[in-house]
């Protein structure tokens, strides 16, 4: 997990949105980064005590830095919408990051769906070991304009 860490450097007063099935790992690493920078992580969880695969997490808009949506996107009904969703609630110049085990997601398919939904510059990074990794940023003045 020390090369995923390395993608980031928070900065003071950050937000980062994980969107999951459950706390692993990565919420612990995006937590301690948080409050290393006095930040905030929030965790929305999609499982049986929560939201399932049909329902919209809720975000304000451009109030995160990172939304990282892990094991979530191609089990979800509505793909598109989590996509606008993020792209709402994304800080210009912030990055959506889509995690999902090996072998599940089509990258080149994610990415052109990335670029269509005005995220851009989507890069397939493979450092979290049996998981694809697509990330890619939501630009000042580009597309959408928010």
């Amino acid at each position: 997990m020390k090369q995923f860490k390395e993608l980031f450097t928070p900065l003071p007063g950050n937000h980062y949105l994980q969107v999951s099935t459950c706390r692993d790992e990565i919420s612990d690493i995006f937590e301690e980064m948080m409050q290393g920078v006095d930040g905030e992580f929030n965790l929305v969880l999609y499982n049986d005590e929560n939201l399932n695969f049909s329902q919209s997490f809720r975000a304000l808009p451009r109030s995160n830095d990172i939304v990282l949506l892990k094991d979530v996107f191609f089990a979800h009904q509505d793909q598109k919408m989590l996509l606008k969703l993020s792209y709402l609630s994304l800080a210009n110049t912030a990055n959506i990051i889509i995690m999902e085990k090996k072998g599940i997601m089509d990258i080149e398919a994610l990415k052109a769906m990335l670029e269509e939904f005005e995220f851009r510059a989507p890069n397939d990074i493979d450092i979290v070991d049996g998981y694809d990794l697509v990330m890619a940023k939501k630009m000042h003045m580009w597309g959408n304009g928010l």
